[in-house]
Formats: C-alpha cells, structure tokens, sequence
C-alpha cells in the first residue's frame, strides 16, 4: 500500500473543491482555497484524526482504509470513475464492481446537484430503482431505503414480489405504477444490452409474479421521466407531488425529486414534512411497508 502516494492525491482532491459545490458556506478566514480536513472527514463519516492520519500518508499507526471507508471517500472528494479506481488502486483494495447495483459510485454531476436540493425530497437511484443516496426529505416522505444487497434492493423488484412495497402508494395506483415499472424496465433492460444482472432479474419476476409476464408480454417501452404521483404518508395522508427524474449521460442513474405547484394542497403536506423530518417515521411508515439514513450518504461496499 503506497500510503504517501495515497495521502499526496488525497490531498490534491480535496484542494480542488470549493466548499460552495458540497453545500458549506466559504468563510471569511478560510486559509484554503478547497476544503479542510475535518469538512472531508465530516462529508465521508470519518474520525478528522483517522483522515488526518491517511493525508499524512502515515505508516506508523498502520492505518488500513477499508473499502468502505474509500467509497465513502471518493464521494466526498466527487472522485469520477477514473480517480475512484485510482484511490482503491493505492490503496490496493479490489476496485468496485462495475455491475450497476446498491455498491454503484454515485455520479459526482448528479451527487452535486443532490447537496443543492435540500428543501426538496430527492434521491439518487440506479437505472433498476435501487437508492444510492438520498436527503433528510426523502427519507421524510419515502422512509429510509433498505441496507440490502441484491435483488430485493431494488423498488421495482420488491413491488412485483412483496405485497408490503406497495403501501406506499394509494391502492387504486397500482396498476398504472406497475405498467410503468415494466415499460422503464424493458428500456433498461434493451440499453445495458446482455447485462446478466437485468436478465437475472427479468427471470425471477417472470418466476414469482403473473402480472409481471403479463405486463412484460406487451413489450411496451417508455423511460420514466417525470411522473404524478400520490404518495401515502403515514402523518401526512395522501400527498400529490410531481415527480421529476434527471438522467446520468448514460443513463444508469437517475436523480429524482419531488415538488407541487405554489397553493396547491401538496405544497402545505411538503412545508409541513420540512418540520416534522423523521420523527416518529420508525413504526408504521410506508419506509416499513415497501422497505424494512440527513442527506444520508450510504457507506456504500
């Protein structure tokens, strides 16, 4: 492990962000035209003395950065895939999976755009509906999103398997959320071509759930990018939000967010979720029924 080397890139990454691009005001007496040290450990859920150590490039204390601790790491500094892969590489840690799944690298272009939505319920999700990061709101409106691997990370599958994930949506919804599920899916599947992943889980829909052969039969297709939805809030009742969704240039990540037009009743239901945050969210929410983390930024494997 070329802890040096590791701790020289650190640095120069973190030199280059501007506090302004993660949300942090710049600061009158700021030394530093980037970051500090404790605003990266801040940003990556670390200990400001175990960053410090890893700057420092240190090999005293035997300092080891997990995988974990380096994907959280490449977030912060809005590492793309080339400097992500570089980090795990001197730090001679396997290099994350390219297969698109809840270990995904979130796109620094759409994570910059997430820190700036903070008085709007937004996430950022892959191209199969499995979250990747999402706002204090999100969490408030949607529940927190699941710490699973696999299939079941994702929405789309737990709504064709899982009677539960559809409480978050009045019942009468159902069907066109699940003709609209297929159609984005067979978009997904055709892009990615002979991905093993998408075929993995187009088979094992077919396998467990009836509507789903017979919506996938009809072969229709659509990419979902702005939709109206009623979303079943445990305090709130039925809220009625536009929901718009972003596109990575290549199309397998998608940020979402959610708004209401000036007056309407969904506007009030939003200003009052502001207030009320995750309180009193850990029994019975929709979270609990379709799934069971402050601008939560999953440590993501």
């Amino acid at each position: 492990m070329d802890l040096p080397e590791l701790g020289a890139f650190l640095r120069t990454r973190r030199d280059r962000i501007r506090p302004t691009e993660v949300g942090l005001p710049p600061g009158p007496r700021r030394r530093v035209p980037g970051l500090r040290r404790e605003e990266v450990a801040h940003l990556a859920g670390l200990s400001v003395d175990y960053y410090t150590e890893l700057e420092r490039g240190s090999t005293k204390n035997g300092v080891q950065p997990s995988a974990q601790t380096l994907a959280a790491l490449a977030r912060a500094l809005r590492l793309d895939g080339d400097e992500r892969d570089h980090l795990f590489r001197l730090a001679e840690r396997p290099l994350p999976p390219s297969a698109h799944g809840p270990s995904t690298h979130v796109q620094p272009a759409l994570l910059g755009l997430l820190d700036r939505l903070s008085d709007t319920p937004a996430r950022v999700i892959t191209d199969l509906h499995e979250t990747l990061v999402e706002n204090d709101l999100a969490r408030s409106l949607l529940g927190p999103s699941p710490a699973r691997r696999g299939p079941t990370a994702s929405f789309v599958y737990r709504w064709f398997t899982d009677p539960q994930a559809r409480a978050l949506y009045p019942p009468e919804d159902h069907p066109r959320h699940s003709r609209v599920f297929v159609a984005d899916l067979r978009a997904v599947a055709a892009r990615r071509g002979r991905d093993r992943e998408v075929a993995r889980m187009i088979a094992e829909l077919g396998r467990r759930s009836e509507e789903f052969t017979t919506l996938w039969a009809t072969h229709d297709v659509a990419v979902r990018r702005i939709d109206r939805k009623r979303i079943v809030h445990p305090t709130l009742g039925v809220i009625e939000l536009d929901c718009s969704n972003l596109l990575s240039e290549d199309g397998r990540q998608r940020l979402l967010w959610f708004t209401a037009p000036p007056g309407t009743p969904g506007a009030h239901q939003l200003n009052l979720l502001s207030v009320l945050g995750t309180q009193d969210l850990t029994t019975g929410t929709p979270a609990e029924r379709h799934t069971p983390e402050r601008h939560t930024r999953k440590a993501l494997p």
